[in-house]
């Protein structure tokens, strides 16, 4: 895409060089151009997410969804999905700045963005398996760790590729990227697993008093 125009093609390319070849495509990304490409990069990636985030929830599929409160969730994941891509964009472009200066990497706070909004296409794809989790918490416990495992891969090519970051210090950094996200979802699980348990006490409880009111002849 280039500076002041949007190409969807060129979009569309861009993203599955990013998913398939991460190592060849980061080494040919612009590390500048202005803050308009990254930024509508995030929104698309985050509203697709919000769709599949959307969908799952008026299909009651999810740890949260569900019982009555299952479309009003939904049209607020939607859009909090396109909100949090927008600021998740710009905290994450401090935060990999950070890592790779770290890491003797670029310090300049646009090529970092860039990066930052090329890994943000595993936002739709972790959006799209989000219903695993709604079947099985295990599962998607699992799918959500191989999901932040990739798109720490996606960011270790980008610090090394495009950023120019020390092979050897981004890896470390990523294992212990890793190992704090394998944490939290293990800590997540429990909370997820009451927040099920209370939605499925609530609705039955619900139902009963439905019954109650309006008892069969």
């Amino acid at each position: 895409m280039s500076n002041g125009t949007f190409d969807l093609n060129e979009f569309i390319r861009e993203s599955k060089d990013t998913l398939v070849n991460p190592k060849s495509y980061f080494s040919t990304m612009k590390t500048s151009g202005g803050m308009t490409e990254p930024l509508i990069k995030a929104v698309i990636y985050g509203a697709i997410a919000g769709v599949f985030s959307f969908l799952w929830s008026i299909l009651h599929i999810g740890a949260l969804t569900g019982g009555v409160f299952g479309s009003a969730f939904g049209i607020m994941v939607f859009i909090w999905a396109i909100i949090g891509a927008i600021i998740g964009l710009f905290i994450g472009g401090v935060i990999v700045l950070v890592i790779s200066s770290i890491c003797k990497g670029s310090s300049d706070y646009e090529a970092n963005v860039r990066v930052v909004a090329a890994v943000m296409v595993i936002m739709p794809i972790s959006a799209f398996l989000g219903f695993a989790g709604g079947f099985n918490l295990y599962l998607g416990l699992i799918i959500g760790v191989a999901v932040n495992i990739f798109a720490c891969w996606l960011l270790y090519n980008g610090l090394v590729d495009a950023l120019k970051a020390s092979p050897q210090t981004a890896k470390i950094v990523m294992y212990v990227l890793i190992a704090i996200f394998v944490l939290i979802m293990l800590l997540g699980l429990g909370t997820k697993r009451r927040a099920n348990q209370f939605m499925r006490d609530y609705n039955r409880s619900d139902y009963k008093e439905m019954m109650k009111d309006n008892p069969k002849n």
